[in-house]
């Protein structure tokens, strides 16, 4: 069995500080407001808030362009807003785990605009500068946010790289001198008291010397340069740098946010001997309905491949390495809209969804409103949008000549602003969320969807979620049990098993909106059965041998064997 922490049994809900609470009726959310509803989230059992950026940043990229990495966000209140806020989460029994965001920074960091004057400057190989190349940028790589990697700057005739926004340069880990005033700034939130980071892009930080050029897609202007900057050459090395230097030095928990990584490497990165992260976020299973030309390139998700991606994660991470287990987050869509199904079996599909999740070996991640089945929205013109992402590619798009009705349903389908409308809290104007106007749309079903309605409703999708973490709680098994998968070829049903000593769990979910049939296979031993939650009324005592399975209905049950 894995080691005992606490973090693995932990529950973890993630907060976009920006549409979670406003309360100074300036439509963006603030610190305050986080520590208004702490209560609610107490109410719903988490243990862990993982806090999107709250640093100083002039917002290029909603906060994950940081100026400076010491101060709070003026939007968001005041340091002493934010020591309020800790304080308030630890008298609670709640920790709080902060964004590190050091692949790059602000433009507008002291940092980079030291190191844009000159040649010669202190600072100047803080940053990844490049002369021309043949008359062009310095290689052919394409940033993650559309157009070149590179951006020209006039002032010493160079180029410097920007995997991101042209306003999120790229630090040279390289540099020693970069490292350390990174190991230094982490140590200044965690001598506050902070229990852990999550670190974005933490796999790009070790570039491939020389900066090759990637190779071209067809028809692309720009190559993917993914291959010389994730999980590079030194990546490991840096990492247990960080963890000898400043990690290992406090009881806490650490996720990196790894694109790219497969289940070998997230072993070498979360192994318990390796002294590096305790988990991290992979994306495999987020590129399954994606098509051959990328993210907007819609496809249907084949179940198939989902059981095959989980389980191949599952058995890879199962005796050394930890798992994250998530299916939203402010990048990514609403789970329900996307996996399941929004409209006439919205409620069991969000239960269904949560069953699947919160059962598997590692540590959930809950993103805010999800414990609500919020929704993907549907804003009527992309001038309602306003991420820099979505906008950057439209434009492209309709530059190259695509119908922007057909763009508009890429991006009601994958949109990041799908996940960062305003927290749904009641039925008044603007969702609860601000007396002012909202720096981005509230979803108009609110008044349907929202938190007031659900929390002293047994039946809603807020009880349930309650349900699953008091049951985590409860259950050795469903932190520590080894996973199997039932069924691989079954084209509806998802269903696997969790085993811990001499007890069971048999975890059955439809993902269909039609009734399915669940056949127990042949040589499926056990003694006693106990319905532990489920989606739908049953009798508590209906054979397991064959279930007729109801639309989108999941099925818990723990079994002696």
């Amino acid at each position: 069995m894995q080691n005992k922490t606490w973090w693995k049994e932990s529950v973890v809900y993630q907060i976009y500080p920006r549409s979670f609470k406003d309360t100074n009726g300036d439509g963006i959310g603030d610190l305050k407001g986080i520590t208004e509803k702490l209560d609610y989230l107490k109410e719903l059992g988490v243990d862990v808030i993982w806090l999107s950026p709250v640093y100083e940043s002039p917002n290029d990229d909603n906060g994950y362009d940081i100026s400076n990495y010491r101060e709070i966000m003026n939007e968001f209140g005041t340091m002493a807003d934010w020591e309020e806020l800790l304080s308030e989460m630890h008298s609670r029994g709640m920790k709080l785990m902060m964004d590190l965001v050091v692949n790059h920074s602000s433009d507008e960091h002291e940092w980079f605009e030291q190191s844009r004057i000159s040649k010669d400057n202190p600072y100047r190989d803080y940053y990844i500068w490049r002369p021309a190349k043949d008359g062009k940028e310095p290689n052919n790589w394409e940033s993650f946010f559309s157009g070149s990697a590179w951006q020209y700057d006039e002032q010493t005739d160079e180029y410097f790289l920007h995997l991101f926004s042209k306003k999120q340069p790229d630090l040279n880990w390289e540099n020693p001198k970069v490292r350390q005033e990174i190991y230094d700034l982490m140590t200044f939130w965690l001598s506050k008291g902070i229990d852990g980071f999550r670190m974005d892009v933490i796999n790009f930080i070790s570039k491939v010397d020389g900066l090759p050029d990637g190779e071209f897609p067809e028809g692309k202007k720009y190559a993917s340069g993914a291959p010389f900057y994730m999980n590079g050459p030194r990546i490991h090395e840096f990492l247990q740098e960080m963890n000898q230097q400043v990690l290992s030095k406090y009881d806490i928990m650490t996720v990196g946010e790894m694109p790219g990584v497969d289940v070998a490497e997230a072993k070498a990165y979360t192994g318990e001997d390796r002294n590096e992260l305790n988990m991290v976020f992979q994306f495999e299973h987020m590129d399954l309905d994606s098509g051959p030309t990328g993210k907007w390139d819609l496809r249907p998700l084949n179940l198939l491949d989902l059981k095959q991606s989980f389980t191949k994660w599952q058995k890879g991470l199962e005796d050394n390495g930890w798992n994250s287990l998530y299916l939203n987050n402010h990048d990514q869509p609403r789970m329900v809209s996307r996996f399941a199904d929004d409209g006439k079996y919205w409620l069991e599909s969000a239960k269904m969804l949560g069953t699947f999740l919160h059962m598997l070996q590692g540590t959930p991640y809950i993103y805010q409103g999800e414990e609500l089945g919020m929704t993907n929205v549907q804003f009527d013109t992309i001038d309602d949008y306003k991420d820099i992402e979505t906008l950057n590619m439209y434009r492209e798009k309709v530059e190259a000549g695509i119908d922007p009705e057909e763009i508009m349903q890429s991006i009601y389908a994958k949109g990041r602003d799908n996940a960062r409308t305003p927290m749904q809290w009641d039925e008044s104007e603007n969702a609860g969320f601000t007396t002012g106007t909202p720096w981005l749309s509230v979803n108009p079903n609110y008044r349907e969807i929202n938190a007031a309605k659900q929390v002293e409703d047994p039946n809603s999708v807020f009880s349930y979620y309650k349900k699953l973490i008091e049951l985590r709680n409860q259950h050795e098994i469903i932190v520590y049990g080894t996973y199997d998968l039932l069924l691989p070829e079954h084209p509806t049903i998802y269903a696997y098993t969790r085993i811990l000593g001499r007890v069971k769990l048999l975890v059955v979910l439809n993902f269909s909106s039609e009734n399915s049939l669940f056949e127990l296979p042949d040589g499926f031993g056990y003694q006693t059965q106990e319905l532990l939650i489920g989606n739908y009324e049953v009798d508590r005592n209906d054979s397991i041998e064959t279930i007729e399975l109801k639309p989108y209905e999941a099925r818990v049950y723990k079994l002696t064997i």
